[in-house]
């Protein structure tokens, strides 16, 4: 065998060592041996070695030989490894010897060979047990080197091999154990090296995030308050939320959507809420604001009595810019000191709460993400894109809530009554812009004053102007829906009610007889017929069929539809109490605005896309219209049939089969 090691490093002592060093060096060695378990035949022949290398050391003439032939090899291999050929019968202790020299890498490679065919010792034999001892200590070592290298996988990896050589031996149970502690305390470096590579290394990306996901869930959740640091491996609550925060980074928003929800639907409630900022960020960065409108969806249906999700839901009305439930989530927040701020926010409470909802996109949504620029919340560029505009558009045209133009021109006096009194620009493009008259100002002659009206130089750049600029730039028809200016608006005259109604039926009124066939045909006889009946049976089965899993959805598409249709209907027999409030909370505001809805929803088809024992995931077409009515049954607005993709996730809450959450669109 060749042992890669020479004299001088076999023995522990350097090229300049006096003979009287070498034999005290001697001594020692033959005084300590290695205690870890290995034969006595096996530690005379370590000494029998030592002893030889020290006689050819202190002998003058041997070790000026020897060193010569050193400087020979050197010269002609630069790069060559000194090696000591040793017999058969001494090649265990000289891996001994050359794990001992921190060599323990080589060590192991040659170790793991020696117990390969045709190579492998006699079953049961001393040297086999000297062999898998010495491979098991050695593979430790270099992993340990490996680490201390930062190469964690590579540590890694050398583990994975020294546990299946064990596991083939089964020979040391306990140093089996040790080595899989070992590899599970890894797991957190590992993690981190493997994400923290080259996006261009897909293969160590993905290792990396399987890695993470397996450490997630044999934790039970990131908020694991029973984990024990003084486990092998483990890691406190304290060390992993470091660890945790140190990867974010590295990972995509899109990586943590699919991760934060993939964990939430298996128990770990923990993860709802970052399920929610990552949706968030991805729909703030992207421009994509179905993506909020999901985020929102989802933190209604979180149940923790700890966080107080109204700021939250305040936020994510404001950028989809349904300003009066931003107002009224703001309204009813817990935090005195919260409360506290925007009660003395020198603006209006629109600046404030813009002001906030950047603050929190900013320090809370934005950051720990690859891909993602945290540098600011542009809401003023959120609210210029297309696709926003567009998206907020249709929600305001599917609710059928217009704001009219004389509380247009009442908003933007007060917002900015100070600066126009200053400001001649402003004087003359009142005169351009007659609000008085709404039939003579089209809306997009409206909303391009209110664009010229933001980029005058005039315009104040204090933090609350700033935040309102975000709301108004892209026109005041993006936050027209559920606009409410009457708080915002204490002293100034509004429309009344009465006047208000008569607008909206005679808008209404016009708009039904452009595009009616039949001009004198009544706008009642349009009305569907709608029979929805609530369902009566919760749905027990342990493996519902395709046919009882279409039904429960019906179910609940017919109870929402009697519900909003001001008729009683039993939701809690088909949904989970989040989904029931949001349909109670969606019928008290038609309520208190004197309207109604007539939903006509059926499913059409079903395709089952996951099934688990507590869970299942649907993906229904969907056949809806829908009618918005005044109290005297004046049609408001409607929706044409349309047919439309809905993701429907079933949980089992005991033995009953409940709606979970669904994501329209998808």
């Amino acid at each position: 065998m060749d042992l890669p090691i020479d004299h001088f490093r076999l023995l522990g002592v350097s090229p300049s060592a006096a003979p009287e060093a070498i034999l005290r060096r001697l001594e020692s060695r033959c005084d300590s041996p290695p205690d870890q378990g290995f034969t006595h035949e096996v530690l005379l022949i370590r000494a029998d070695l030592l002893r030889r290398s020290a006689d050819l050391l202190t002998d003058p003439a041997d070790r000026a030989e020897y060193e010569a032939a050193l400087l020979r090899l050197s010269e002609s291999h630069p790069n060559g490894t000194v090696g000591l050929d040793l017999p058969t019968s001494s090649e265990v202790a000289g891996l001994m010897l050359l794990w001992e020299a921190n060599g323990a890498l080589e060590a192991f490679q040659l170790a793991r060979q020696g117990l390969q065919p045709p190579q492998a010792p006699a079953l049961g034999s001393g040297r086999e047990a000297d062999l898998t001892l010495l491979a098991a200590l050695a593979c430790r070592d270099a992993a340990v080197e490996e680490q201390d290298q930062r190469r964690y996988e590579s540590a890694a990896q050398l583990l994975i091999d020294g546990i299946e050589l064990q596991q083939r031996m089964g020979k040391l149970p306990d140093q089996q154990r040790q080595l899989e502690d070992a590899l599970q305390g890894l797991t957190p470096f590992r993690i981190l090296d493997l994400l923290s590579r080259d996006l261009g290394d897909q293969d160590s990306h993905q290792r990396g995030l399987t890695l993470l996901d397996e450490l997630v869930v044999a934790r039970g959740g990131l908020e694991a308050t029973d984990a024990d640091g003084d486990q092998p491996g483990s890691l406190s609550q304290e060390d992993f939320e470091s660890f945790f925060h140190q990867i974010r980074r590295f990972l995509t928003v899109q990586e943590q959507i699919d991760l934060f929800s993939r964990w939430f639907e298996g128990g770990a409630a923990d993860a709802g809420f970052l399920t929610v900022l990552a949706l968030t960020a991805a729909g703030f960065s992207r421009r994509k604001p179905e993506f909020l409108e999901q985020a929102r969806d989802r933190l209604q249906t979180l149940a923790n009595a700890d966080l107080d999700p109204m700021p939250l839901l305040g936020c994510l009305d404001l950028l989809l810019g349904n300003v009066k439930d931003a107002d009224r989530h703001f309204a009813v927040l817990r935090d005195p000191d919260l409360q506290a701020w925007f009660l003395n926010h020198p603006g209006d409470r629109l600046a404030a709460q813009c002001e906030y909802c950047r603050a929190w996109l900013e320090r809370d949504v934005l950051p720990g993400y690859r891909d993602v620029d945290a540098s600011g919340a542009d809401l003023d560029a959120w609210f210029a894109d297309r696709d926003v505009q567009g998206f907020v558009d249709r929600l305001d045209r599917k609710a059928s809530r217009q704001i009219g133009a004389e509380e247009i021109s009442l908003a933007w006096a007060t917002a900015g009554d100070a600066s126009l009194a200053a400001s001649s620009d402003a004087a003359e493009l009142d005169q351009d812009v007659d609000f008085e008259d709404a039939d003579a100002t089209p809306f997009w002659q409206q909303r391009l004053w209110q664009q010229r009206f933001w980029q005058q130089s005039w315009f104040r750049p204090a933090a609350a102007a700033v935040a309102l600029v975000g709301i108004t730039v892209a026109g005041f028809g993006l936050v027209r829906r559920n606009w409410d200016p009457a708080p915002l608006l204490p002293e100034t005259a509004s429309l009344s009610a009465e006047q208000q109604a008569g607008d909206e039926v005679d808008e209404t009124q016009e708009l039904d007889a452009a595009s009616s066939p039949v001009d004198d045909e009544p706008i009642a006889s349009l009305k569907p017929d709608l029979e929805p009946s609530a369902p009566t049976e919760p749905l027990l089965s342990e493996a519902p069929t395709q046919a009882e899993l279409q039904a429960l959805l019906q179910g609940w598409l017919d109870a929402k539809a009697l519900m909003l249709s001001g008729e009683p209907a039993d939701l809690s027999v088909v949904a989970r109490e989040p989904l029931v409030k949001r349909v109670e909370q969606e019928r008290e505001a038609d309520q208190a605005a004197g309207r109604s809805k007539s939903i006509d929803a059926s499913i059409t088809s079903i395709e089952v896309v996951d099934r688990k024992p507590q869970r299942i995931e649907l993906l229904a077409q969907v056949a809806y219209s829908d009618r918005l009515q005044a109290a005297d049954g004046t049609v408001i607005d409607e929706t044409a049939p349309t047919d439309f993709s809905v993701t429907y996730v079933l949980g089992r809450d005991g033995t009953q089969w409940r709606l979970h959450d669904y994501i329209p669109g998808s």
